[in-house]
């Protein structure tokens, strides 16, 4: 076959001829003997030959780009020779240096330019690879002469000839492409299955992934050696695929595209994808061909294999650290058959020493807490168990000042009734108080609580902000509970709980059933929830400081009973929207009123004089003395008939009718009554609390007390002091 330059050379040559020719028959024309010719000559009939050109070939053949023909040695070529004058003799005037031997018969055009001619390629002798011959052409004096140039040259090579047979080479290379598949597809099944993974199968894996895993783990923990045997396996038979398949198509570029596609489909893609899922099978399966390979290449791999552990170390596999299991469990989460408290509980069990008491507490402005002086009579107890808190911190004068726990179970052998005070329980039983700093852990928290000592700690920190020197400042409570919340990641509710979260502050459901101890309170409590302690410095207050409730007029026993009725303590809500309510007022100037009143909490203003004077008060103000006292009051004993006379004063009118008698009972207090009408008004400023007596519930008071002071047998006082008190509720 020949190229397209070799096409171009044919028509240049076809030209040159033309014009050869007419130059000739000019020569002819002006006699004999004249003659010329390029490097050649002609023979016998005159016939000259100018170059050739090839035509085809049984073998492989092409021109080069110097325009050397090049041929295949033992091949049969057909060539095309230009020249002047050709003729079907004229093969006896062409020669080749050597081995090729030439047709006897050359297939001229009818105008004697060009002929066919075919030669015969010998073999090349074996040490020869390839070798260059020249074309010769007989001259006019016999002697044979070379073609100059590129245009007389052959040049013939040897021939290559195929390894295998092309039956056997097609399964080869078959079983090429399938151990190039394997060794990628079990460098990425294996070599992903590091060692640690295979002992967590061997355990609790099921029982053919057991029994897989006990036969890679030996092989697996070769881990370098396994590598190189299978990188080594891959590179060899890779590049022996790619020479079978240069040798089979004969094109190197085609064995290239060929190969490529071959090795990245069946090679690479296929069994990875394959591997990537079920790799311990796979490897598993194909274990002695794994073991054959590595002892096949025992020597170079071995050694490299060595020094890979030298250098890098042994192979330890993949360990997680607490952060790299929390966030894997995150992960899989929707894979894996663990529910949600599961993965809670795990998160929250790693997550345990990274975590601070401060960051669980609750703090101590959200702390049910006790003051250290408080009395434990019934409304304290109540209001300790409706907290639902069995352990409870005791504090003196702040609240950061914590200096006692009281236990709910301490008050098992208490009676509200007998007001024991708090520091008696607590010194009694003198429990520990436990601190601990706020950067404390919470596993080391976790294992101070279990060594029994208590479950409940005071978080502190020390303060030294600012100029003064530094102190410990208290800043909430934690307890076990919160560090088992801490670890399930849920809130842990019982009946009593009146928060789901105490950092969060956010109730449980108002629906559910609360405690209710009113069943065990008396029905003469009152109405207005108020501290005992500030109940009992209302109590010493007006003993002490209104000369009207003083132990002379009015005991302390019944002083106690009047405060304790369900009336007397009262409380008012300001209204920020409409400051000058009429609720607001506790007295106005000109309005008659018959009670006395002593703010226990809140503020109030006081505006009286004739110059409308203003000024604010505070707890423990009193108001309306007169609305309770008479100018002169006369006791006479129940037996016999007798009035409360009075005389009228500045501040007081009387009332024109007579109002009967005050008990409504041959009993009774017989006077007559008047009204109080201040000249001042008494407005709340605030939230109030307050102490509000009337007329008749201290007139029954004095009486009560008088009854009370009256020389009776011990049964006939008591029971004149009840029915005087029971009259004071009817009448109220």
């Amino acid at each position: 076959m020949a190229t397209e330059w070799s096409g171009q050379q044919g028509y240049i040559l076809t030209v040159v001829i033309c014009l050869w020719s007419g130059r000739t028959e000019l020569v002819a024309a002006a006699g004999p003997g004249v003659s010329g010719g390029r490097g050649g000559g002609g023979g016998g009939g005159g016939s000259q030959v100018l170059g050739m050109r090839l035509e085809r070939s049984n073998k492989p053949a092409s021109t080069t780009d110097e325009g050397v023909i090049q041929v295949t040695e033992e091949s049969s070529v057909q060539l095309r020779f230009y020249g002047v004058q050709l003729h079907s003799g004229a093969w006896t005037e062409i020669q080749f240096t050597e081995d090729i031997t030439v047709g006897n018969f050359i297939n001229v055009s009818s105008r004697g330019t060009s002929g066919l001619l075919n030669v015969h390629i010998k073999p090349l002798r074996k040490s020869d690879q390839k070798k260059e011959y020249a074309l010769c052409t007989l001259s006019t004096d016999g002697r044979w002469v070379q073609l100059g140039d590129s245009d007389g040259r052959m040049l013939v090579v040897e021939e290559k000839k195929s390894l295998l047979p092309m039956w056997l080479q097609v399964i080869m290379i078959s079983c090429l492409l399938v151990l190039s598949g394997m060794f990628s597809g079990l460098n990425l099944g294996l070599m992903a299955l590091d060692p640690m993974e295979l002992r967590i199968v061997q355990s609790c894996g099921t029982d053919k992934e057991k029994k897989y895993a006990r036969k890679i783990e030996p092989i697996r923990s070769k881990g370098n050696y396994l590598l190189c045997s299978l990188l080594l396996g891959n590179v060899l038979v890779n590049t022996t695929l790619t020479i079978l398949l240069d040798d089979l198509i004969g094109s190197g570029l085609g064995a290239v595209v060929a190969s490529t596609i071959g090795i990245v489909i069946f090679g690479e893609i296929v069994p990875q994808a394959l591997c990537s899922r079920h790799g311990l099978a796979v490897g598993a399966n194909t274990i002695l061909v794994t073991k054959f390979f590595m002892f096949l290449t025992f020597p170079l791999s071995f050694p490299v294999s060595k020094l890979l552990d030298f250098l890098l170390g042994q192979e330890i596999g993949t360990v997680y650290n607490r952060e790299k299991l929390v966030e894997m469990l995150k992960v899989t989460e929707p894979y894996n058959d663990l529910v949600k408290e599961e993965l809670n509980m795990i998160q929250g069990a790693l997550e345990l020493r990274t975590k601070t008491v401060e960051d669980v507490m609750t703090p101590l402005a959200n702390c049910f807490m006790i003051q250290a002086d408080a009395v434990l009579d019934f409304n304290t107890m109540s209001e300790i168990m409706e907290s639902g808190y069995t352990r409870i911190p005791v504090y003196d004068e702040e609240r950061s000042n914590i200096v006692d726990i009281l236990y709910v179970k301490d008050l098992a052998f208490v009676d509200p009734d007998d007001c024991t005070n708090l520091k008696t329980i607590t010194k009694f039983y003198n429990h520990p108080v436990h601190f601990v700093f706020h950067d404390t852990k919470l596993d080391a928290m976790l294992e101070e609580f279990k060594k029994g000592k208590s479950h409940l700690a005071i978080v502190q920190k020390v303060n030294n902000e600012g100029e003064g020197d530094p102190f410990y400042e208290v800043l909430g409570l934690v307890t076990l509970e919160d560090v088992i919340e801490e670890i399930i990641k849920s809130e842990i509710l019982d009946e009593s709980d009146l928060y789901t979260d105490n950092r969060n502050r956010k109730k449980v459901d108002p629906n559910k059933n609360k405690r209710d101890f009113s069943a065990f309170k008396q029905e003469g409590d009152s109405k207005v929830k108020i501290s005992p302690q500030l109940l009992l410095a209302a109590h010493r207050f007006l003993a002490t400081e209104v000369s009207l409730f003083s132990p002379f007029q009015i005991t302390e026993k019944v002083l106690l009973r009047i405060l304790k009725h369900p009336d007397v303590i009262q409380e008012l809500k300001f209204n920020e929207n409409d400051k000058r309510s009429p609720q607001h007022f506790l007295y106005q100037r000109g309005k008659p009123v018959d009670y006395f009143v002593l703010i226990l909490q809140g503020r109030v203003e006081v505006e009286a004089g004739n110059e409308n004077m203003k000024f604010e008060t505070g707890p423990f103000s009193y108001y309306g003395v007169m609305a309770l006292s008479t100018p002169t009051m006369e006791f006479l004993s129940p037996s016999h008939g007798g009035n409360l006379n009075r005389s009228a004063s500045l501040s007081c009118t009387e009332r024109a009718p007579e109002s009967g008698s005050v008990c409504g009972s041959n009993t009774q207090i017989p006077g007559t009554p008047f009204q109080y009408i201040p000249d001042f008004c008494v407005r709340a400023l605030s939230d109030l609390q307050f102490v509000k007596i009337t007329r008749p519930q201290y007139q029954n008071g004095l009486l009560a007390s008088r009854l009370d002071s009256t020389p009776q047998s011990p049964e006939g006082s008591h029971t004149r002091l009840d029915t005087a008190l029971l009259v004071m509720e009817d009448e109220t």
